[in-house]
């Protein structure tokens, strides 16, 4: 039973996110009034912090000593960065890239998604192998949530999905230079991977239970790496105050989605 509600959820986070952001585009995404690429990454940023600091670290933190808990949080933001800076683990959410100037929250343009020149091989090849990486990763992540608790699942997936939106809308405007099919079908087979990233952390966290606290750690400092090091710096640009201030409110809309999801979740328990 477990298995299972770890393939829906991260199946729901991996490729739900694709078809989202597909949907989103569809729709033409960043025109006045509609959901804009600043928007997402507000939420998605908002939505990683508040499940970091509100649901994995206390569920860690629960019944386990704080000293050893608090250097794994410290190995792990500074192994996400070392990945990084290997381009192992790039992430793609680049706005503006190479001197680009950003542009307005309400003006579509997919200039708006530009990814640096190492993403750009044969038939997007590279930019897939490195998504089917870090959303493997991400499975891992959910799994290890949903065994300490469904709920806490339940949350690590929304957070996933909300911070995967705006990275396979970079994706899909990349690929989609050729066939918007063809792009569809390679962005979701990468999205699937976390799938089998939710599978193999389902074996490998019920391997070493005891050392689950560990494993939701790592997972917090990953969603707070991406937050503050991917996400934040991409919406701390010059903006006019009313700007700024729609930034600020969809921040802290993630914040209480996840706050919500979670006490219904609870609720529904």
């Amino acid at each position: 039973m477990l298995l299972i509600a770890i393939v829906v959820a991260t199946l729901a986070a991996g490729i739900g996110s694709v078809w989202l952001a597909a949907a989103l585009l569809r729709l033409g995404m960043g025109a006045r009034w509609r959901v804009g690429p600043q928007h997402l990454l507000s939420l998605a940023a908002g939505a990683l912090l508040a499940t970091a600091f509100m649901q994995l670290l206390p569920e860690a933190f629960e019944e386990h000593p704080a000293q050893p808990l608090f250097a794994t949080l410290l190995l792990g933001l500074v192994f996400f960065f070392v990945l990084e800076k290997a381009e192992l683990w790039h992430h793609g959410h680049e706005h503006g890239a190479h001197g680009e100037t950003p542009r307005d929250d309400d003006e579509p343009a997919p200039s708006g998604h530009a990814h640096p020149h190492h993403h750009h091989g044969p038939g997007g090849w590279t930019l897939l192998t490195g998504d089917s990486l870090h959303c493997f990763g991400d499975g891992v992540m959910i799994a290890s949530a949903c065994v300490a608790d469904l709920r806490l699942g339940l949350v690590a997936a929304l957070s996933v999905l909300a911070h995967e939106v705006p990275h396979h809308v970079g994706d899909l405007v990349v690929l989609r230079r050729g066939k918007r099919r063809a792009a569809l079908l390679k962005v979701s087979l990468a999205g699937a991977a976390t799938s089998l990233g939710g599978v193999a952390g389902y074996y490998i966290v019920g391997r070493w239970e005891t050392a689950l606290p560990y494993f939701l750690v790592v997972a917090a400092s990953s969603f707070i790496y991406v937050a503050l090091a991917d996400l934040i710096p991409q919406l701390q640009r010059r903006l006019s105050a009313m700007q700024a201030l729609v930034q600020i409110v969809w921040l802290l809309a993630g914040i209480v989605a996840v706050l919500l999801v979670s006490a219904l979740a609870h609720h529904a328990h």
